[in-house]
């Protein structure tokens, strides 16, 4: 070959690389991650997410997520939805709820959405179950509908309770909802119910001062990603007042919380992965059912049970999916 065209060859070769090296960039998929919660709180979850997208074949460098965290400010996220599509990421995960996964569905009729709500029927998301159409696809949870047992895990617990507490945020669009199936729950079941609400943490404390007035014999908490955030002052503030508590995830109990029934969020952030893997190499979200949930966990932590001078029944404990102690 001769200089010249050796020296062209090279040239072009050279010019040619910068365009190579960002052609490579822009193939690394691009997830959004829109959560109305903080990630202090939910690092466990990310932990299982960022799991099951090792396994599928997105090992880090392989893949990139875009972090947006509302902080309990539910109001923030559609400006932080917005925020995702403007920079065209390959598709948004929106765990949290409706509010999250309503955010992007508003801000988006293109990208693809897999969230992590309940009820997605009720809330618009989808239209079908089993044919989401459109772009969004998920995980449906269940938090409303299984007041009956939480009520009924309680009265196990503290057979004695006359008045059973609820704490809810008002600012959360599920708790009304929520509120009727307890209120339905405790009516059937011979119990007053006690609401209480709190939409700040600093508000914590005097509901349950509240329900210690009115005599509550026990609590369920309603399903909140605000109420994960503020678990910590939620637990305190159950143990100051020796009031038992029933909670709507694992992560309080394992925090000191006493006892909790609902959704396995680490299994369902591990499926959300499935899914997102699935969409990245060419599934619509319309061909990917809504995912239903099948099973609830309960978990007990008993120190705490001690603590508030309670005897966990042995069949209660038997039926637990963990017991701490």
């Amino acid at each position: 070959m001769r200089r010249r065209e050796f020296l062209g060859v090279l040239g072009g070769a050279v010019a040619a690389f910068p365009l190579a090296a960002h052609a490579q960039q822009i193939t690394v998929p691009v997830i959004g991650f829109l959560h109305p919660g903080s990630e202090s709180t939910s690092s466990h979850l990310v932990a299982a997410f960022r799991q099951s997208l090792t396994d599928a074949g997105y090992p880090e460098g392989r893949i990139a997520i875009e972090y947006r965290w509302a902080n309990s400010q539910y109001d923030r996220l559609p400006n932080l939805a917005a925020d995702l599509v403007r920079r065209s990421v390959s598709v948004i995960f929106a765990p949290g709820g409706p509010p999250s996964a309503l955010a992007a569905k508003n801000a988006t009729t293109t990208i693809p959405i897999v969230f992590l709500a309940s009820d997605p029927l009720r809330f618009g998301l989808v239209q079908s179950l089993s044919h989401p159409e459109g772009n969004l696809t998920g995980i449906g949870v269940f938090t409303a509908s299984i007041g009956s047992k939480r009520l009924e895990i309680l009265r196990q617990l503290v057979p004695t309770a006359k008045v059973v507490g609820f704490l809810t945020n008002p600012d959360y669009m599920t708790t009304d909802e929520e509120m009727r199936d307890m209120q339905e729950a405790a009516h059937s079941a011979g119990l007053r119910l006690e609401v209480v609400r709190a939409s700040m943490e600093s508000e914590i404390n005097a509901a349950f001062l509240t329900l210690a007035q009115r005599q509550a014999g026990a609590l369920a908490v309603a399903a909140d990603t605000a109420f994960t955030n503020w678990r910590r002052p939620i637990i305190a503030s159950a143990a100051q007042h020796r009031i038992p508590t029933i909670h709507f995830q694992r992560e309080f109990v394992a925090d000191g919380g006493l006892i909790s029934y609902g959704n396995n969020l680490t299994y369902n952030y591990r499926q959300a992965g499935v899914y997102i893997d699935r969409i990245l190499k060419g599934t619509k979200p319309a061909d990917l059912p809504v995912i239903q949930p099948t099973k609830f966990e309960l978990v007990i932590n008993l120190k705490t049970a001690g603590t508030l001078g309670l005897t966990v029944p042995l069949p209660l404990q038997a039926a637990a999916d963990e017991v701490i102690e």
